[in-house]
């Protein structure tokens, strides 16, 4: 579904990048100069995009021969090789930065997910994101971590729709009568309150917004299984297993994608 925005997303960063040509390289490197190039781990993480910055390189060069030596959703440690590289000389100089920008990115993501996720182990609440994502790189971040996508999949009412339309009852009621029952609703809550009014309009997913432990496991309660729960806001490491105690479906965390550190990455090419 995604791979025309993939495809569009690696062509702007090419043309930002690179534009009219690689004027260093196209002054030095032979066009006949084939070279063999290794990516290594230079620190501990979880590898994600690597699909990804193969396409990169087969931009330059259909014929490339690609040896990933571990997969997406690998564990690595610091001083592993990831992946070899077989190609000219130019084509692994002009993917260098790009694929490195993508692979570095993606995995700083999926490593910062594995650590949440390493919190929830033995829970029954799953991790979500958000769309906190770059600009332009949504798809990228969403593939590192998996969740909803954008504005369009689900219908999410929050704070500025609900006061527009004069309550929850109201919102709910307006997006059900323009959109299909497939589609599913969630509704944004702060109170108790508000809990009890989107689950009286028959909301599938009832977000509890930066509400704390104790008004969390009363909401839950109050639910009892009618719809699904989703606490945000101010989720962070020390809290996860606390928040997940109060029996929520879901927790989303923004810092999975809008304040990532990329995972330190490097490649170094060898003459064939």
């Amino acid at each position: 579904m995604y791979d025309s925005l993939i495809e569009r997303l690696i062509d702007l960063a090419i043309e930002e990048d690179i534009a009219t040509g690689d004027i260093t390289t196209n002054a030095i490197i032979p066009v006949q100069a084939k070279a063999v190039a290794e990516m290594k781990a230079k620190a501990d993480g979880v590898i994600s995009g690597l699909e990804i910055a193969k396409r990169v390189f087969e931009k330059f060069e259909k014929d490339i021969v690609w040896e990933p030596l571990v997969n997406d959703g690998t564990a690595v440690k610091k001083g592993d090789i990831i992946l070899r590289i077989e190609a000219s000389y130019r084509t692994l100089l002009l993917g260098e930065r790009l694929s490195l920008n993508i692979l570095q990115r993606m995995s700083g993501i999926a490593t910062e997910t594995a650590r949440y996720m390493k919190e929830l182990a033995g829970t029954r609440t799953r991790l979500l994101d958000t769309r906190k994502t770059a600009p332009g790189l949504r798809v990228l971040d969403k593939m590192a971590v998996n969740h909803r996508m954008g504005l369009y999949d689900m219908i999410m009412l929050k704070d500025n729709h609900i006061k527009i339309a004069g309550g929850i009852p109201n919102a709910v009621k307006e997006a059900r009568a323009h959109l299909p029952l497939s589609i599913k609703l969630e509704v944004e809550t702060t109170t108790l309150e508000e809990v009890q009014q989107a689950l009286d309009a028959g909301a599938d997913i009832i977000m509890l917004d930066n509400m704390s432990n104790e008004a969390m496991t009363e909401a839950v309660k109050l639910i009892a299984g009618r719809a699904k729960t989703e606490a945000s806001g101010n989720m962070s490491i020390p809290r996860l297993k606390e928040v997940a105690a109060t029996g929520v479906d879901y927790i989303s965390v923004g810092a999975l994608t809008h304040s990532v550190t990329a995972m330190d990455i490097s490649m170094n090419i060898k003459m064939n």
